[in-house]
């Protein structure tokens, strides 16, 4: 007989372990799979940081999630706390930062105007900035004159790994069972629950729940066709020219951004200095109009890419930072249109939950989110998210 759960979690990245987190503490004998040993570097749960912010330019809906996860992350810290190194969350600010000719986000033209209209409708204390008085607080950035920024100083940044690391390991204290290294082949409704096939063994369960990211498309086998595209984004991590313009881009001078710059196609964000001069400062441009597949998927980043990154988005922009590029990353954004996330049932087995709350802005909601999923397997979930569907 295959080993029984009341909830199988597939994937176990920044959604599936905080999903797993959440059944384990309520006591669910729940168990997690993964075909690599999060947190790894394949998927999307790395990179050093993510932003994490409350005021949502995607939206009002993403602002009411947000609101959620900075409760959690100090409750996982307080539980964590012994023998812990380093916090998983970092509040130094967020600025965002537009002007006539910006770039769009998510295909959103009035990215900064949402962030503050739902910073007012959440009660998040936040202020506008002028041209001048950007470069004024923060001289890391150089701006145009017609451009305009959002400041609050209740966002900032997570640490994706430590995130993950801290998750797993308190379901795994509440009694969780995880499987790293294990690959999922299929799942099938029988009788009331789901059979869970992997490479290694079979496992039922009353319910489950798949956060696989980037394998989920190809979990679904779906013959309704696919709202999910795959995009390969790079992460970069480029020199300052000296320790002078290293103190500029300190997290106490330098709040996390997300910058729609002017005549350029693409959105690009970044974080403050964690380290020293070879550590680089992470700045990313996300694509937004390339797809790939997990198995074209090309994972080196190139010296052209690194070159036409400083050329196009760091040198005219950030007079701080050198051509050196001393890091790039490749991670993967399991995209739906508009930037929407997917948190739905299976529209032939109810029983099992389907979340691809990405869209490439959704680490910052994974603690709420796994709050959800977990109601939404325990049948306690009253929150609409209808929004959320499979199809629209």
């Amino acid at each position: 007989m295959p080993q029984a759960f009341d909830v199988i979690v597939l994937g176990t990245g920044a959604m599936g372990a905080s999903a797993t987190y959440q059944l384990a503490k309520r006591g669910v004998r729940v168990l997690g799979i993964d075909q690599y040993d999060p947190p790894h570097t394949l998927g999307s749960t790395h990179g050093e940081t993510r932003i994490t912010r409350i005021a949502c330019g995607e939206g009002e809906i993403y602002t009411r999630l947000a609101r959620r996860s900075p409760e959690i992350w100090p409750e996982i810290e307080r539980e964590r706390a012994q023998g812990s190194e380093g916090s998983l969350m970092t509040s130094n600010g967020l600025i965002v930062i537009a002007g006539p000719a910006a770039a769009k986000r998510h295909g959103n033209a009035r990215f900064l105007e949402n962030t503050a209209d739902n910073a007012r409708k959440a009660g998040v204390a936040w202020e506008s900035l002028n041209a001048e008085q950007i470069r004024s607080r923060y001289p890391a950035f150089r701006v145009n004159d017609d451009e305009k920024a959002y400041l609050d100083h209740v966002s900032g940044f997570l640490r994706p790994e430590a995130c993950v690391t801290a998750q797993l390991s308190l379901a795994r204290k509440h009694g969780a069972v995880t499987h790293v290294n294990e690959t999922v082949k299929d799942f099938e409704a029988v009788g009331g629950g789901v059979e869970v096939r992997t490479n290694k063994a079979t496992y039922a369960a009353r319910r489950l729940i798949i956060t696989a990211g980037a394998w989920l498309p190809h979990l679904l086998k779906s013959d309704n066709g696919s709202p999910f595209v795959i995009q390969r984004q790079v992460l970069y991590w480029f020199a300052p020219h000296s320790e002078e313009d290293l103190a500029s881009f300190k997290q106490e001078r330098f709040p996390v951004f997300i910058w729609l710059v002017p005549d350029r196609p693409l959105v690009i964000y970044g974080f403050p200095a964690l380290g020293g001069m070879a550590d680089g400062i992470k700045i990313a441009a996300e694509e937004n109009e390339s797809s790939t597949t997990l198995s074209s998927v090309n994972r080196t980043v190139s010296d052209r890419e690194k070159t036409e990154m400083y050329e196009t988005y760091i040198r005219p922009f950030f007079p701080g930072l050198s051509s050196g590029c001393v890091r790039a990353e490749v991670c993967l954004y399991t995209k739906v249109k508009d930037g929407r996330f997917i948190i739905d049932r299976h529209p032939s087995m109810d029983n099992v939950i389907i979340a691809s709350p990405c869209s490439g802005h959704g680490f910052k909601h994974s603690p709420a989110i796994g709050e959800l999923l977990a109601q939404m397997a325990l049948e306690q979930s009253h929150i609409d998210i209808s929004e959320f569907a499979l199809h629209q």
